[in-house]
């Protein structure tokens, strides 16, 4: 996988802004997707009370989303934890995780936003240019933006709108229990996104991507 180095990877807030608000400029929302044979979930712990992070990517044959891959990477963690700047505490050691792959996925479905940012800028869209692979943002919280109310039923979906854009989407993936937050990434349309999210959630919550890379990020 081909990963560019397009910044050195800054310590604090004011110094990440302006890499956000320059790489945002390059985010493509519109569809330049190839055949989807590989989609992978990326997630993230941390160990040793924060000082290290745990960056974990698994690998799903599409459609029928079994694992056929998995990679972790540790680094030392060297950004706090702030929001609206999760991918530079997260990115780096998903970076490693990712280098370690044979096979390289062809749609990645990151654990936080995508375009649904303040800077438009999430750690998906972000991820997504520095490895240029199309991306899409699943969060589990709503970061910025508003939204009307959702009916119950799964596959239900809103407009999720902030300072008069759409965003992203907020999307009922399993009748009855909390939303997720959708949105683009990279290379990615927001309703594409949506359909693959939903044709990667055939069950629970959150995408099979996710959950698989949650618990190899959790060591559980």
């Amino acid at each position: 996988m081909k990963i560019t180095q397009r910044h050195a990877w800054p310590l604090t807030a004011e110094e990440a802004i302006p890499i956000q608000e320059q790489l945002a400029k390059e985010v493509i929302t519109s569809d330049e997707l190839g055949t989807i044979q590989y989609v992978a979930g990326v997630d993230m712990g941390f160990e040793e009370s924060g000082r290290i992070s745990r960056s974990a990517v698994a690998v799903l044959s599409f459609p029928d989303l079994q694992l056929v891959e998995q990679a972790i990477a540790y680094r030392p963690t060297t950004f706090p934890y702030i929001p609206g700047f999760l991918s530079f505490r997260e990115v780096p050691a998903v970076l490693d995780a990712l280098a370690k792959l044979t096979i390289a996925p062809d749609l990645i479905l990151c654990d936080g936003q995508g375009i649904a940012h303040p800077r438009r800028l999430g750690i998906a869209c972000h991820l997504g240019l520095l490895i240029d692979v199309p991306t899409i943002g699943v969060a589990k919280s709503l970061l910025v933006g508003k939204h009307e109310e959702l009916p119950l039923e799964r596959g239900a979906w809103k407009p999720l709108l902030h300072r008069g854009e759409t965003i992203g989407a907020v999307l009922r993936s399993r009748t009855g229990v909390k939303p997720v937050y959708v949105s683009s990434g990279h290379r990615v349309s927001l309703p594409t996104a949506i359909d693959y999210v939903m044709r990667c959630t055939p069950k629970y919550r959150l995408p099979e991507t996710t959950r698989w890379a949650d618990k190899l990020a959790s060591n559980r």
